[in-house]
């Protein structure tokens, strides 16, 4: 199991079930269960790192949180990263609002002397949502299948931004899009 701490953006319920039905039909198949296992919750990855103080990235993605109205996201296709854990994923419509939030986060994060990895740097970034890890190679075939029946694209919104230590995923804060308010 991999051990780190990810900044994710988090779904509208609406959404948020329309991924769950994806991991749960890939559950009932016995294709993948790890994202049910580690307790994750859909999300999109903003950025991760194996090494991060918590601390340093709250005033950050608080600020940043209350700044922005919610994301109108669109899960519109299916993907796989070649060299990642065979992970299977829904991936948005990069749409310029998200692209820019995603930048935002990063600058941020670099004037506070965060270290950003390549696979998360501005223009390299592939946001997308993943359904299924470490999916046996022998069974990707139908798990793409079953995806494509899921009717896509899905529609909603990017409601909520958090920071979640892995694996198993523990939320260490989490702030809704928009909000002002004093929590």
């Amino acid at each position: 199991m991999s051990q780190g701490y990810a900044i994710e953006l988090y779904f509208d319920p609406a959404l948020e079930n329309q991924v769950l039905k994806a991991w749960n039909v890939l559950a009932r198949r016995q294709i993948s269960t790890q994202l049910i296992e580690i307790e994750s919750r859909p999300h999109i990855t903003l950025f991760s790192s194996p090494f991060i103080d918590p601390t340093k990235l709250e005033n950050i993605v608080k600020t940043l949180a209350s700044n922005q109205e919610p994301l109108p996201l669109c899960l519109s296709s299916i993907g796989s990263l070649p060299k990642d854990n065979n992970v299977l994923f829904l991936a948005p419509t990069p749409s310029l609002s998200l692209l820019h939030f995603h930048s935002k986060l990063c600058e941020a994060m670099k004037k506070e002397g965060v270290e950003i990895w390549d696979d998360y740097r501005p223009g390299a970034w592939i946001p997308y949502c993943p359904v299924a890890e470490e999916v046996p190679k022998g069974r990707m075939a139908e798990a793409f299948t079953l995806l494509r029946d899921l009717k896509l694209p899905v529609t909603g919104h990017a409601m909520d931004i958090g920071l979640v230590e892995f694996s198993p995923v523990r939320e260490h804060f989490s702030f809704v899009l928009g909000n002002t308010l004093e929590a």
